[in-house]
Formats: structure tokens, sequence, C-alpha cells
């Protein structure tokens, strides 16, 4: 595709602000940039009375416009229909488009870069990421590359029919993983119905394995996600640069709780390649008696909706970060013991659901790469 030549945003935008004065009794409905290129956000109208300023600013559809404080992170948008007649602060620079050399939806797919907005950022002005201004003025020396208007629209018809396919291919994923999740729930409810139930601790009881730091070990230390998204890899660590620290060992099979996150699903089986790595005092491990549970089984029930929330009773404390799961409470936990044949049938239909949605995930992943690689091309 050849080059286009780049025109000046001053040449195609003209810096077109509707001041309006604030009257107390007034409704104004106030707009609003999302972040990294996603669009107009809607709000609803604010009584004139509530509003501190005394001036307001009236957007129409069509019209460019964009956050002076989050135009480094993606917050410029062309004005959608919904949006037409809001009003925004004077945060917000707005531009009515040429549009006998510019389209809307053109320029519209050119900041959705995030190149463009690291190009922009590093002449913003203020101290800190979230304080940066983009003065109009530098928008408007910002030139771009500016193709005929008709391959303009065959540029926009072109993305613009992308990301509609992608966006119906991420719905039916979405429903196939909620049916997927439907099907999972309901086969659990088939192996627990009519079981009887014990605690927790004495089928997986709590085993903590401390380590004797050396002072020029290095130890792999482990981390547990939250909302059931399992263990990660934290930098390593040097025994002779710890001083109170206290690290247990984790061993494969261990279910591992973070003792202040798992209130919210910050529990997780480890796997084959998390053997022998280490958890801060921070961790609490469950080692499964293998003849009577499967780990992973008595993880899904901890997971489902009334395991978390024993978890959750079992974390007393008001605060997000005083949440703090006791030990006696965790270990009174009672969970349905089904056999342990019908165990190990739930984790073979975990496991295949678990591949199906590794499948979706990198799917996606190759997904969000095709619009980026589109644009690129599109806007060299």
């Amino acid at each position: 595709m050849p080059s286009f030549p780049l025109i000046p945003l001053g040449e195609l935008l003209t810096y077109a602000p509707d001041p309006h004065g604030v009257e107390p009794d007034g409704e104004y409905p106030i707009a609003g940039i999302y972040g990294f290129g996603r669009g107009m956000i809607q709000r609803a109208a604010v009584a004139g009375r509530e509003i501190a300023a005394t001036q307001l600013f009236r957007i129409r559809a069509g019209q460019f416009v964009y956050s002076r404080l989050k135009s480094f992170e993606g917050a410029y948008a062309i004005v959608s229909p919904e949006v037409d007649g809001y009003f925004v602060s004077n945060e917000f620079p707005t531009f009515d488009l040429h549009c006998e050399q510019l389209e809307p939806g053109f320029l519209g797919w050119y900041f959705k870069q995030d190149r463009v907005w690291r190009q922009l950022a590093s002449d913003g002005k203020g101290i800190g990421a979230r304080r940066e201004r983009l003065h109009p003025r530098r928008l408007l020396d910002h030139a771009i590359p500016l193709p005929p208007i008709e391959q303009q629209r065959r540029i926009i018809a072109k993305l613009d029919g992308v990301a509609l396919q992608l966006k119906t291919m991420r719905r039916a994923a979405d429903a196939a993983r909620a049916e997927l999740n439907a099907a999972m729930e309901a086969a659990f409810r088939r192996v627990i119905g009519g079981v009887s139930r014990i605690a927790i601790g004495d089928v997986a009881p709590i085993l903590r394995r401390p380590v004797e730091l050396e002072s020029n070990g290095v130890y792999a230390e482990l981390g547990v996600r939250s909302f059931g998204k399992g263990l990660f890899k934290k930098p390593d660590l040097i025994g002779g640069e710890l001083t109170w620290q206290k690290l247990f060992r984790i061993h494969c099979g261990d279910i591992v709780f973070s003792n202040i996150k798992a209130w919210e699903g910050a529990f997780a089986v480890a796997k084959p390649e998390h053997h022998g790595k280490v958890g801060s005092h921070r961790y609490l491990t469950c080692v499964v008696d293998t003849k009577r549970a499967t780990p992973n089984y008595l993880w899904y029930f901890l997971q489902s909706e009334q395991g978390l929330a024993q978890v959750q009773a079992a974390s007393p404390g008001s605060a997000d970060r005083n949440r703090t799961l006791n030990q006696k409470k965790l270990a009174a936990i009672r969970v349905p013991l089904p056999s342990l044949d019908a165990q190990l049938w739930f984790d073979g239909l975990q496991q295949k659901a678990g591949a199906v949605q590794s499948g979706q995930v990198e799917v996606a992943a190759e997904l969000d790469h095709l619009i980026p690689a589109l644009m690129q091309q599109a806007f060299r």
C-alpha cells in the first residue's frame, strides 16, 4: 500500500467550543470519553445547582473531542449520535471536521492506535502520568497520513466490518462459555446430590512446610490470583535479603490459599511446575488425602457459590485488606464428599472444559491482534 501525504490536523480540524452558562434550574446531560479508544460515555443529566463550574460546552455528533487529562491513555473520540447535544467541561476540547477532506470514521479509527497516544503524550505538559495535559495547539500540529476521501471510506468500511465480525465472534464465545459453565454446574449438582458433608480439615488438613533460609539461597516465590485464576510466579527471593519474612514450601496438589484474599477466590491447586517453590507466611497450604478426595474437586466446590460463601464466612473483617482467613474456620468448612470415582469423573469434565476454554483464550488473543495489524497497515 502506498504511503499517503502527512497533513497537520490544523488543516483538517477547526477548534469549535460551544460554551453555555450553567443555570441553577437547568438540566445538563454530561458526556465523557472512555480510555483506550473505546468511544463516548453517556451519563445522566445533572441539575445546574449541583455543578461547580459556571460554564459547560455542548458537543454535537460527528465532532472530534478528547480529554486533556486522559489523552495519554487514548481518551479520543468522534462524538456519537447518542450523546449529541450533551455537555462536557473545558477539559474536553472539541473540533469540527473539514468533512470534504476528512471522514469522521477515518479519524476515529486513527485515534484508536496506542502509538498515536504515545507520540502525542511525549510532548504533554504536567507532572506524572495522571496529570499530563495535551494542549489543542499540540494536537493541531500533529500530522496524519491522509488518503483521498473515497479511500478513507473504503478503509472505514473494512475496519468497521472486521470489528463487527469480531464483536459477533466474541458474543458467540461468551455464550458458549456460559453454556459450558452451566453444564459443569449441572454435572456438579448431580455429583454432590444426596451425599454427606464433612469438614474439609478431615480430608485436606492445613500443613505448612517451613523453609530454613540460607543467606545465599535463591527461592522461587509464588502468588495466587483472585477469582480462581491460578498461581503465578513472583520474583525470586534471596535468603540474605530477607529479614522478618518466613517462607513455606509448596508441593504439587496442594490447595494454596492467600489468607488475605481467599474471600474473593484467591486460592488454587498447585501444578507440577509449582512443586518445590515457596509462598510467604501469607499463604496457607491444604494437603489433600488423595485416597478420599481430589484437589481439583475440592477447589471447584470452594470456588462455587456455596463454597465461596463459606470461605468468606471464614474470613472475618469489614475492610478489604483486613479480611484474613481464619485457619480454624477454614478447616471447619463443610464440603460434600461423593465417591472418589465420582470426583475423578468430574475432574475429567473439568479438564475437558479447561481445554476448551484455553482454546478460546488463544483464539481471542489472536483476534485481539487483528485490528491493530489492520490499523497499522491502513495508517502507515
